[in-house]
């Protein structure tokens, strides 16, 4: 159910001066430590930025997904690893629970989740499984009472401070998708252990790392929705999740596109500030078309999605889009900045590899346009 309006939009509001007043000025001290600030995410857990999307009876805010992308395009403006800290309790972390749990296992989580006082995350990606989802070769193998777990995952978002994880593992014969299973599997269990986290090329202070599963004892009431299902839990998962990071994609654009208005109309060159010279306004204006677009895709979208319609192939097609588009804007933010774009201290080479990440996770670009393909010519054009 959506908020009234003038409720959500002092949720808009408050959001907005969160992100300029208290994340910005940290960006640099995140980048510095790799690391979120403990304060900061309390100080997300008493906005609800946690529980963004989870219904108001187990405690969230129960966003609409066309408020939730407003939301999420105001997050974009700072450097996205803050956006992380709760983003897979808001997105993929918890949707699956959301979607397929039963009345048992949301009451048991949801609440937890949407306070922030548990971490999720989603384990689908394995060493030799990525792109191809459905070849997940990490095994739940049915005892009668429990299913015994075993496998690896791989650049599992969150993992360093995962409290429960939803997992892809198979657990019958079947090839390919149709013998994979979804479970809910709790960190504290005896055979879960993370890895170390990654050294990454940007989103410095968001983690990821391996997660093993080594005979892990899974109660068989952890499992999500039917044996067999889990890849198609994991397919309507990533569907809202492409939607938020496209709106994430809009919200760093215009941040970026600020920014380079920002220092265009200070920076002089042949007399005149560089906004003046015509290549310089080409590439405002380029991203500013492209950023247009991007929103508007996305919130159609999000609608369209809110209103019972089948998005799979716009969902994909805005991510693929906005993850380029993003893309584009910061290497011309990166050239408008000129060599100060390259130094450290603008920010603007920060956000150049920090956006890089968004052409790969929840489905790359290729996957997307593979997504859009199939979806197009079933629909008839």
């Amino acid at each position: 159910m959506a908020l009234d309006p003038e409720t959500f939009d002092a949720l808009i509001d408050t959001v907005r001066r969160f992100v300029a007043e208290r994340l910005r000025p940290l960006e640099g001290e995140v980048e510095e430590a790799d690391a979120i600030p403990a304060d900061v995410v309390q100080e997300m857990r008493e906005l609800g930025l946690f529980g963004l999307s989870i219904a108001e009876e187990y405690g969230g805010l129960g966003l609409t997904m066309l408020e939730e992308a407003k939301v999420a395009i105001e997050l974009g403006r700072t450097t996205p690893a803050f956006r992380s800290t709760f983003g897979t309790n808001v997105g993929i972390g918890s949707q699956g629970l959301v979607m397929a749990g039963n009345a048992e296992q949301k009451a048991a989580w949801l609440p937890k989740i949407a306070s922030g006082e548990i971490i999720t995350s989603f384990a689908l990606t394995e060493p030799d499984v990525g792109s191809d989802s459905g070849a997940v070769k990490t095994r739940a193998v049915f005892d009668g009472q429990s299913y015994r777990l075993s496998g690896t995952k791989r650049y599992i978002t969150n993992a360093d401070k995962a409290d429960l994880f939803t997992v892809m593992a198979r657990t019958g014969d079947d090839p390919g998708a149709r013998g994979v299973s979804a479970f809910l599997v709790p960190r504290d269990l005896v055979g879960v252990s993370i890895g170390e986290p990654e050294k990454k090329m940007g989103q410095k202070g968001a983690k990821v790392a391996d997660v093993n599963f080594d005979d892990v004892i899974v109660p068989a009431e952890n499992r999500l929705g039917a044996e067999g299902e889990g890849f198609k839990i994991a397919m309507r998962v990533l569907d809202r999740g492409r939607l938020h990071i496209s709106a994430v994609c809009v919200g760093v654009a215009e941040r970026l596109l600020a920014d380079c208005v920002a220092y265009a109309t200070e920076r002089k060159q042949f007399g005149k500030p560089i906004a003046e010279h015509q290549l310089i306004q080409a590439m405002i204006a380029d991203s500013k078309t492209e950023s247009l677009v991007a929103r508007a895709l996305v919130l159609e979208t999000a609608a369209a999605k809110d209103a019972g319609k089948d998005v799979v192939m716009e969902s994909a097609a805005a991510k693929y889009y906005a993850s380029e588009m993003v893309g584009r804007v910061a290497d011309r933010a990166v050239q408008i900045f000129g060599g100060a774009g390259y130094i450290a201290d603008y920010g603007i080479e920060r956000l150049y590899r920090d956006v890089r990440l968004f052409r790969i996770y929840e489905g790359t670009s290729q996957i997307q346009q593979i997504i859009i393909a199939r979806e197009t010519i079933k629909r008839g054009g």
